[in-house]
């Protein structure tokens, strides 16, 4: 597909999928930055945390080039191709949780997971 000029692929639930109460969440966070109508969620898969992998999520505007662009619940995520083999499978859900609270990601590929639920190793 091409948006603006940017080519990348289209992909489905099936690389990650957002639960509804997240859905909620980031359209409201979305909206407030006005990106509600063409605005994404990249999910990236970064060296580091105390499991040697951890997850970054950051509003865009949308896809860059080679990105993967999924629609779930209403809410666009971008993954580049690298962190599309670590989140394969993958939900992201919301907690209001008062200690642990935020986005969670629930990810099949984690061997091991830190005691925080911050990082993981695949």
């Amino acid at each position: 597909m091409s948006e603006s000029g940017i080519n990348f692929k289209i992909g489905n639930e099936s690389m990650i999928r957002v639960l509804p109460d997240a859905a909620t969440r980031l359209i409201g966070l979305m909206d407030k930055q006005g990106k509600a109508e063409h605005g994404a969620l990249r999910v990236a898969v970064v060296g580091g945390g105390c499991s040697g992998l951890q997850y970054k999520m950051d509003l865009v505007d949308g896809p860059a080039d080679r990105d993967i662009l999924v629609v779930s619940n209403d809410v666009r995520i971008v993954i580049d191709q690298k962190s599309a083999l670590f989140v394969a499978g993958s939900q992201l859900d919301w907690s209001a949780d008062l200690q642990s609270g935020g986005f969670k990601v629930a990810n099949p590929n984690a061997e091991v997971t830190c005691s925080c639920g911050e990082s993981f190793a695949a």
